[in-house]
């Protein structure tokens, strides 16, 4: 089997104005989608965040990609890894997205392979990982702190007769009651059995506020987490993680770096979890000399891959950490091989992350994966077992043509609500 094409599409998909620690999201979230296609008729699929960077660095190789056999994958990562530079840990940047490049083409290749692997032997992907440990793989539901409206076209998000779910994806949620309010529209749509709200956005008391809300409503059997994105100094995240003591099942990232976050973890019976200051393979010595963390959030975008989270996962095992998923906004093809990745992982720990509710559009066949009760299905066709609607990856691309966005920054959405601001690594 060789692949004799690989194609670069980039995106845009509607996204409503959901506010965190570097600003406002714009109205459009950018994804690239990969195919890689064979002599043989198969096509490989996989999606990571969109940028030109990435862009680039996925056309810069792509004659090394064509010719290549789906079904050695080291042997292609290493001539990849030989066309690019390293990247160190600090090249992620102190924004809650990660800012490198070449673990992105790692995933998106991996995942493209996997899934021909897949289809040319008639397995899913999960197997291909070391077998389905799983059939249903949780999810747990992400609020933010939102302004009105649901982003993408214009007039989407204006219908006045909207419900439950579609109505608390257009409304406002800027305190604790508008959270509350979100958390049970997305429970009662999706069935999650765990909330995570996305922090870093209100001084700390307000944002504890919300999630002592939540336990109110929702009672101790829902696991609570939230996710400050390291705006905190360590005073601060001592101070008020003793408050949240009881109330989280987890604290993500409340300060900034492993020294940091190992104090805040000496000082607290919380558990802490990070995908922000353990993000690469690199940072594990540090992670283990420091005990910085109780979690890891993997994130197959940015740890380079399925088998790449697979081997962190066996880290954890053997290192005595919990494991689970970061998100970010994402279509289907992520969605799936998410999916896969949980169904396989044999010590998964925690419900996963998804922003996936927050998106309305999608680019596979049969349009969106269903969430049921705060599930999604492992799907049992060979590969990743979703396959391209290309009528709807040319409208989202031709969005992405008409949107004018090409790289994500959230400070200048921000900007058009509060003149002036700007991002602060540190803010509280």
């Amino acid at each position: 089997m060789r692949i004799t094409e690989m194609h670069i599409t980039p995106i845009a998909l509607g996204d409503p104005p959901l506010l965190n620690a570097a600003g406002l999201h714009a109205p459009y979230c950018l994804r690239t989608v990969v195919e890689l296609r064979t002599a043989d008729g198969l096509s490989g699929l996989a999606e990571v965040p969109g940028s030109v960077a990435v862009d680039a660095a996925l056309a810069a190789v792509r004659e090394t990609v064509i010719g290549s056999d789906p079904r050695n994958w080291q042997a292609l990562r290493q001539r990849l890894a030989e066309r690019g530079a390293p990247e160190a840990s600090a090249a992620r940047g102190d924004k809650p997205w990660d800012g490198r490049t070449q673990v992105q083409v790692f995933s998106a290749l991996d995942v493209a392979c996997l899934d021909l692997q897949g289809q040319a032997y008639g397995v899913p992907v999960a197997q291909l990982l070391g077998g389905v440990v799983r059939e249903r793989v949780p999810y747990s539901a992400y609020l933010f702190y939102k302004y009105e409206g649901a982003g993408g076209e214009l007039g989407f998000g204006n219908d006045p007769a909207a419900k439950g779910w579609d109505a608390a994806r257009q409304r406002a949620a800027l305190d604790p009651d508008g959270i509350v309010a979100q958390a049970e529209a997305m429970v009662a749509a999706f069935g999650f059995a765990s909330i995570k709200l996305k922090g870093g956005v209100f001084e700390p008391a307000q944002e504890v506020a919300a999630m002592r809300a939540l336990r109110h409503r929702f009672g101790a059997g829902v696991p609570l987490r939230l996710d400050p994105n390291a705006l905190w100094t360590v005073p601060t995240s001592i101070r008020w993680g003793s408050e949240l003591e009881g109330v989280l099942e987890y604290l993500e990232d409340p300060c900034r770096g492993q020294a940091a976050m190992a104090e805040v973890r000496r000082a607290l019976r919380l558990p802490l979890a990070t995908n922000m200051c353990t993000t690469s393979f690199d940072d594990l010595p540090g992670s283990v000399r420091t005990a910085s963390e109780d979690i890891i959030l993997t994130d197959h975008h940015f740890w380079g891959g399925l088998r790449a989270s697979m081997e962190l996962a066996a880290h954890c095992r053997t290192f005595g950490r919990g494991v689970s998923m970061h998100s970010n906004n994402h279509a289907g093809i992520s969605l799936a091989a998410m999916t896969h990745l949980g169904a396989a992982m044999p010590n998964l720990s925690y419900a996963l992350d998804t922003h996936y509710p927050w998106q309305w559009e999608d680019i596979i066949v049969g349009g969106r994966l269903p969430i049921e009760d705060g599930c999604v299905t492992l799907p049992r066709e060979p590969g990743l077992g979703v396959r391209l609607d290309r009528a709807a990856l040319a409208r989202a691309h031709a969005a992405y043509v008409r949107c004018g966005l090409r790289e994500r920054n959230d400070e200048i959405e921000m900007r058009k609500k509060v003149p002036g601001w700007t991002f602060q690594a540190t803010r509280w």
